[in-house]
C-alpha cells in the first residue's frame, strides 16, 4: 500500500483514461471493486476517476492495493516504472 500511497499524486495526473477504464474492469473481474463502485468511478472526469479510484482502493488494505498495482504494471509499463511502482 506504501507504493500507492507514494505514487499517488503523480498517478492521479498522468494516468490515462484507457488505462483508467481497463484497472476499473479488470479490478472488478478481480473483486477488488463490485459493480457499484465502478459506476460510480466510471462517470467521473478523468482526474477525479484517477483519485476516487486509487484512494478506494488504498482504502480496502494491502491485497487489494498490491492486485492494482500487478494490473496497472501490465496495463502501463512506462508509467508504473515512472512512478517505481513493481
Amino acid at each position: 500500500m506504501r507504493g500507492l500511497r507514494i505514487a499517488r499524486t503523480a498517478f492521479i495526473k498522468r494516468v490515462s483514461e484507457p488505462v483508467l477504464d481497463a484497472l476499473l474492469d479488470e479490478l472488478l473481474t478481480l473483486e477488488i471493486i463490485n459493480k457499484g463502485e465502478m459506476d460510480v468511478v466510471r462517470i467521473k472526469p478523468k482526474t477525479e476517476k484517477a483519485r476516487e479510484l486509487i484512494d478506494m482502493v488504498m482504502n480496502k488494505g494491502a491485497d487489494a492495493s498490491s492486485h492494482m498495482i500487478t494490473v496497472f504494471c501490465e496495463l502501463d509499463r512506462y508509467l508504473s516504472r515512472e512512478l517505481k511502482l513493481h
